[in-house]
């Protein structure tokens, strides 16, 4: 596994490759997403942050993931679309990954081994955000149900 934030790498829905390295100095919100979900009004408050924060060096990576309950029947075709046409989704988005099991992809692998959970590090269901610092360091995880606005105190403490 990867020892550093840094080292890793993602693809976008188009399957463009972008490194970690490239958010460096910024701090960085991780969510994993799904337009089924009946958390998915977080979306709105995850654009918020984006749009409040962005120039400050705040970063929002989203990362669909149809691991519970089918609850993002996009392909990666779509889910850009999809998530800017109805909830005006601005920030990143990559291709949609597995966040448990044999196929976790490499970011929540890393994620998951830093900030275990109540469940250990086991990601219970959508919408699990982890925050990391400009340094790279993952500080705090929160569950599905913490909207983005009370993250907001968090993340101006980290700008």
């Amino acid at each position: 596994m990867k020892t550093s934030f840094y080292d890793l790498t993602a693809k976008t829905p188009k399957g463009e490759e972008i490194s970690m390295n490239s958010y460096k100095g910024k701090v960085v919100l991780v969510v994993n997403t799904a337009t089924k979900c009946g958390l998915a009004p977080q979306f709105t408050g995850l654009e918020k942050l984006h749009e409040k924060y962005k120039d400050k060096g705040l970063v929002v990576l989203g990362f669909p993931s149809d691991q519970f309950a089918g609850q993002e029947p996009e392909s990666n075709d779509t889910v850009e679309h999809v998530c800017e046409m109805n909830f005006g989704v601005t920030f990143q988005l990559f291709e949609k990954s597995h966040v448990n099991g044999s196929f976790t992809n490499e970011i929540f692998k890393f994620l998951k081994s830093k900030l275990g959970g109540i469940f250990g590090s086991k990601i219970k269901w959508n919408f699990t955000k982890f925050l990391i610092d400009k340094n790279g360091e993952p500080i705090k995880r929160f569950a599905p149900i913490t909207k983005p606005e009370s993250i907001e105190k968090y993340i101006k403490d980290l700008l």
